[in-house]
């Protein structure tokens, strides 16, 4: 796996159960997977050479970002390394221009859009607000700008980076499905999931999403199951939806494990990490089946001081229990946590905290939804703050 974030991280526990002569090519060592993960190399993505030695003692290449440049997969695909997912399924991640006008030859539902090199562009593309992107390289609410007018467009093309502009979607929640499809053909697509965003970043994720009509959730299990197809994916396809009254909207694309599926490690038969090395090695793929009614994924992002003091405010005992944002204060917490609800599984990534910084997540399982989401609340706001009514 190229790549040594928690997603490489998580995959290292999925290897030890399959037997898999599991390898990461890290950029530090201080990665997260290479804190807990002795068969690391260090080396630079964006080298072909680096790249390119790694692979030579593997059988299969996958990834855990998208961020590899288009030549150096290329060209290593070219010299023989088998590579899954290939470059051509992995340009419509790395090129939201690409994706956007391939799923729309398809006839897939997406936002209206269109590329954009200046301010009449956007002008001529409607009416205020639009959503302006970067075409390459944003994640986590970075290089997406929601505009009202045309300053705050204006303030976005100074950035000097390749744009498109897409309508604004009044979409009435988000939505997210994670198939999985391997060099056999073989499919398996888990339930739909509701994912709640805030600031650009997902803040919690419920399984399955409630509420969602049958034929609704069916509809866009079958989308990504075709997608993966079409786009030729080799091991996980996670597809994000806008949830509008008219219908669904695809958003967004990933080929690798992803944010939206952790709940799985504790919530499915088989976690996405499993599935993705089952899919990758083209071993046949696992049970996507809840192993509980719902379960709810909480991220825990690094703190502040002054958030997690005025988070607090009614307390001057409990603002100063959640005046620090060090790796120590959040791991101290522990003890808290898992005695006020054994039933609350930590994940932690070895990230030093910073503020917005996704550092682990929670996952909560049980029978009555918004029990389950409350109960997730409190143990992911504690980690991050001190206080169970951190937000």
């Amino acid at each position: 796996m190229v790549g040594g974030g928690q997603l490489a991280r998580m995959t290292c526990q999925a290897a030890i159960a399959l037997g898999v002569d599991f390898r990461i090519l890290v950029g530090s060592a201080s990665d997260s997977a290479a804190q807990i993960w002795s068969a690391v190399t260090l080396g630079d993505y964006r080298s072909l050479s680096d790249v390119a030695s790694f692979a030579a003692g593997c059988d299969v290449l996958t990834f855990d970002h998208e961020h590899v440049p288009g030549d150096v997969l290329s060209d290593l695909r070219t010299a023989g390394v088998v590579l899954r997912p290939g470059p051509d399924a992995l340009r419509y991640t790395q090129d939201k221009l690409a994706m956007r006008d391939r799923l729309s030859a398809l006839g897939l539902p997406c936002p209206r859009y269109t590329a954009i090199k200046n301010l009449a562009d956007i002008e001529a593309f409607g009416s205020w607000p639009v959503v302006l992107k970067a075409v390459s390289g944003g994640y986590d609410g970075k290089g997406v700008w929601v505009c009202s007018s045309a300053g705050e467009a204006r303030d976005v093309l100074s950035h000097s980076i390749e744009l498109m502009v897409e309508e604004f979607v009044p979409f009435e929640r988000e939505l997210a499905v994670l198939a999985a499809r391997s060099p056999h053909k073989q499919g398996a697509v888990y339930p739909v999931v509701q994912t709640v965003q805030q600031d650009g970043i997902c803040r919690e994720v419920i399984a399955p999403a409630p509420g969602l009509d049958g034929m609704r959730a069916a509809l866009a299990q079958e989308l990504a199951l075709r997608i993966a197809a079409e786009l030729d994916v080799t091991g996980l396809l996670a597809v994000e939806f806008f949830d509008t009254g008219d219908g669904l909207l695809i958003n967004e694309l990933a080929m690798r494990p992803h944010n939206c599926g952790h709940w799985t490690i504790d919530g499915a038969r088989t976690s996405q990490f499993e599935q993705h090395l089952r899919a990758v090695l083209d071993l046949p793929l696992g049970s996507t089946d809840l192993s509980a009614p719902v379960t709810v994924m909480a991220n825990v992002l690094g703190g502040s001081s002054a958030s997690a003091s005025a988070a607090a405010s009614t307390s001057a005992s409990a603002a100063a229990s959640t005046s620090a944002s060090a790796a120590g204060d959040v791991y101290d917490r522990y003890t808290h946590v898992m005695a006020a609800d054994p039933g609350v599984k930590v994940h932690m990534y070895g990230k030093e905290p910073r503020p917005g910084r996704k550092i682990g997540h929670v996952t909560v399982s049980g029978g009555d939804v918004r029990r389950v989401r409350e109960r997730a609340r409190r143990a992911a706001s504690f980690l991050r703050w001190g206080t169970e009514d951190g937000e």
